[in-house]
């Protein structure tokens, strides 16, 4: 079978139909033949191997096949010059709360808590943007909501959307897109029923902010995350992806999720060929794998990731 000068062989074929149809097949191939989607590694999966020679880490990412990276708005100086030699391309930087909502405190905190630096609070958002964007970064996700930052009502996540939608104000006028990256917390009911993520949806202006799906923190909490692309498409423009282990129990509380539930893409309970399916009509063309935890040594689990989501192609 052939479509667009692409030869399918009957292998092919079976497996794009497991992706939904016909409909799903001819989208999917679509996506790749135009050369959409792209894989990226949240560099939080290798923090402790980053300790070490960076430039071996991010040269082994980008043999492994990967050809974007993730990283934190601090660490990005030092390391996209370095991405860059080994070939990989820094797409999108996670950015500290307080840089939009302008409260230092809880970070101030954390920091201490886990016995690291303080946050340098002279930084403004104007000042981070500018920054990301000299070196070439397309996105700023703010990457976490410390337990002390998050509202206990609807009302409080309604102005952390607006604050949001301000920040991307001046995210376009400096070529960054700002977003926010989801954990487990915010599908837990608020006191009206609703949950914060419904919230951060209704609210977003898609034009001004996106949102980074994390599909194991939405998988783990009891929610699929193909349903959520499908209905949100505008707004969801990256992707996480990591395992969920089978059997996993469902929890929003993401301090409570116990090392071994991540697992490599592929080995766990999500039904990927429909998540990157739906990201395919949905336009999503940046995929990070990330893996808080792993077994072994890290860099064979992106391996292991990589392979599988190479073999959906």
């Amino acid at each position: 079978m052939k479509r667009a000068g692409i030869e399918w062989s009957r292998r092919d074929v079976l497996r794009m139909a497991a992706l939904g149809g016909v409909h799903a097949m001819t989208g999917a191939v679509n996506a790749r033949a135009a050369g959409k989607r792209t894989l990226g590694v949240q560099l939080y999966t290798v923090r402790e191997q980053l300790k070490g020679d960076p430039r071996d880490v991010l040269a082994a990412i980008a043999k492994i096949g990967y050809k974007t990276v993730e990283l934190g708005r601090a660490e990005a100086p030092t390391l996209v010059p370095i991405a860059r030699e080994v070939g990989l391309r820094a797409a999108s930087a996670h950015l500290e709360a307080a840089l939009v909502t302008g409260q230092w405190g809880p970070a101030v905190a954390a920091a201490k808590f886990m016995k690291q630096p303080p946050p340098d609070q002279s930084v403004t958002l104007e000042r981070a943007l500018g920054d990301l964007r000299g070196l070439g970064i397309e996105y700023a996700i703010v990457a976490y909501l410390q337990p002390t930052e998050r509202g206990r009502d609807a009302a409080a996540y309604e102005r952390f959307a607006d604050q949001l939608n301000r920040a991307g104000e001046q995210g376009r006028k400096a070529g960054v897109t700002i977003g926010y990256h989801n954990h487990g917390f915010e599908f837990a009911p608020l006191p009206d029923g609703r949950r914060p993520i419904d919230i951060l949806f209704d609210r977003l202006d898609p034009v001004l902010a996106t949102l980074e799906l994390d599909v194991f923190w939405a998988a783990i909490t009891g929610a699929d995350p193909v349903p959520l692309i499908k209905a949100h498409a505008k707004q969801i423009k990256l992707l996480h992806l990591k395992g969920l282990r089978r059997g996993a129990a469902t929890q929003t509380d993401e301090a409570k999720v116990p090392h071994p539930d991540f697992v490599d893409v592929g080995s766990g309970s999500q039904d990927f060929p429909a998540i990157l399916a739906a990201a395919d009509r949905a336009g999503i063309n940046q995929l990070f794998v990330e893996q808080d935890h792993t077994p072994g040594d890290p860099l064979a689990s992106l391996q292991k990731s990589y392979a599988y989501l190479e073999s959906l192609a």
